[in-house]
């Protein structure tokens, strides 16, 4: 269990590596009723949208974002913000990677701010985010 005394401003979450298939971004967009063809249709997304292939959704980028946090303050704290802002699209056959690190603690509160981000194959940031995490207060 984590504990606030032992979180550091600079730590680095856990990292997931991520690499959706044509099954999965199916599943996933099945299950959230999204209809957008950019997410199936490879001839409609290229030929009418212009992508140069089938879109990774956004939403599905803030989920993996949402687990690193989760994962990584394990149960023993509360998630009390979350938020992540898409900024480049990424295509099906990529490898992203979600990531964080902790920006602020404060040992007052229990509040811990964490930085997080999902980068490309060229490690830039295409979806940043930020969560606010709140853990008990230790007793002595």
């Amino acid at each position: 269990m984590l504990k606030l005394s032992a979180i550091r401003v600079g730590e680095h979450l856990p990292e997931r590596s991520h690499q959706p298939d044509t099954v999965q971004l199916f599943m996933y967009n099945a299950a959230i009723w999204n209809p957008h063809r950019i997410h199936y249709d490879l001839p409609y997304t290229t030929e009418v949208e212009g992508h140069p292939g089938i879109v990774i959704d956004g939403p599905l980028q803030g989920d993996w974002l949402s687990q690193v946090v989760l994962e990584w303050m394990g149960d023993n704290a509360e998630l009390v913000r979350f938020g992540y802002s898409n900024r480049r699209a990424s295509y099906l056959g990529e490898t992203l990677r979600a990531t964080g690190r902790v920006a602020a603690v404060d040992h007052a509160t229990g509040m811990v701010r964490v930085e997080l981000e999902v980068l490309n194959e060229n490690n830039e940031c295409i979806t940043p985010g930020e969560a606010v995490v709140r853990f008990p207060q230790e007793t002595a």
